[in-house]
């Protein structure tokens, strides 16, 4: 296994729904990978990050100043394009 086919299957791999022969080829290219084994890593952080948090929603008045940030930050774009 290659890395850009592991990356196709690392999902599955995370969730064990690769067959026997894909899963240890995942596993034996994981061993040798670092780059690999880094993404599979920080993937399953993530994913323990999230469900331990839960969705977090942004209060409704730093909502509205995040927003009115972005808009300002795009018409300041727009301005330097023309």
């Amino acid at each position: 296994m290659n890395c850009e086919e592991l990356i196709r299957y690392l999902s599955d791999y995370i969730d064990r729904n690769l067959s026997d022969e894909l899963q240890a080829d995942a596993q034996a290219h994981l061993a040798t990978c670092r780059n690999c084994y880094v993404v599979l890593d920080t993937t399953q952080l993530t994913i323990f990050l999230y469900k331990e948090t839960g969705r977090r929603g942004i209060p409704i008045e730093r909502r509205a100043d995040l927003f009115a940030r972005l808009q300002r930050s795009l018409a300041d774009r727009k301005d330097c394009s023309s």
